[in-house]
């Protein structure tokens, strides 16, 4: 998120498309910027599901732990949110630095808060450093983590520590051929060699399938970055495999598709 957020005042001033950024910040989505095409859905979208399925368990004491940046901020804002929308506030906060996995004050805050789960906004190693801290004081409750963590990343540094963490989706799984992309998917994985199938991978064939769909509809005018930019928007509503999206020139987020996964502890992701 501190990159992207970086680098579009650069890309707007230069009119350089920017195609599926790899963030959900409503940073980059609000205002609406004629430069940027999202492919995936927004923090926003991902933290509503994860409030709603821990509401919808009973467990309404939800803390969060961040990372100190944009990336961490924009997870707690869509955190506050859903629960606001429910009469809830997180009942911790606490935050790690960006590229560290100093947890052990943030451990102390949100336990002496008792909280029934805590929603992760972080880097991977950090998240898994606070899930072993955490359970190592004894806390019992249930960890979220949103899809930039990095899911195959968080169930390898993990491993059976790994069992029952919760990671919010916004691709169709790698893993199981239930969708016609994942099985285009895992032809072109195993075509291309030395390549990992994962939730990340599966988000840059997607976007690269977007745009060479923008590239085909700009036709003789491949050359012009408002050709593709108009090539893009008149994709409209359509099916990439069973994922849906849906592009037009008010419109630049194609998606809002998020689903749970669960880690199994033995390196699987579970959806």
């Amino acid at each position: 998120t501190p990159t992207s957020l970086a680098a579009l005042p650069l890309l707007t001033k230069a009119q350089v498309p920017f195609i599926a950024p790899f963030t959900g910040a409503m940073g980059l989505r609000e205002p609406f910027n004629k430069q940027v095409f999202h492919l995936r859905a927004s923090y926003n979208d991902e933290t509503a599901l994860i409030v709603r399925q821990l509401t919808n368990l009973g467990l309404k004491k939800i803390a969060v732990f961040h990372q100190n940046d944009a990336y961490g901020k924009a997870g707690l804002d869509g955190v506050t949110l859903a629960l606001e929308k429910q009469g809830l506030k997180p009942v911790a906060t606490a935050t790690v630095e960006r590229n560290s996995v100093d947890v052990a004050a943030a451990v102390r805050t949100i336990n002496a808060a008792m909280p029934d789960a805590v929603v992760q906004i972080s880097a991977y190693k950090a998240c898994a450093a606070y899930i072993r801290a955490a359970r190592a004081s004894g806390y019992g409750g249930t960890f979220y983590n949103v899809s930039f963590v990095g899911t195959q990343a968080l169930a390898d540094e993990l491993g059976k520590d790994g069992a029952g963490v919760v990671v919010s989706q916004v691709m169709p799984s790698p893993y199981y051929p239930a969708r016609p992309i994942a099985r285009e998917f895992a032809d072109a994985v195993k075509k291309a060699g030395n390549v990992q199938a994962n939730f990340s991978s599966m988000e840059g064939y997607l976007a690269a399938k977007v745009v060479t769909e923008g590239l085909k509809r700009a036709g003789n005018r491949i050359g012009s970055r408002d050709a593709l930019i108009q090539g893009i928007e008149s994709i409209g509503n359509q099916s990439l495999g069973g994922f849906q999206v849906n592009f037009s020139a008010s419109n630049h987020v194609a998606s809002s598709f998020v689903e749970l996964s669960m880690l199994t502890g033995d390196g699987r992701v579970r959806t």
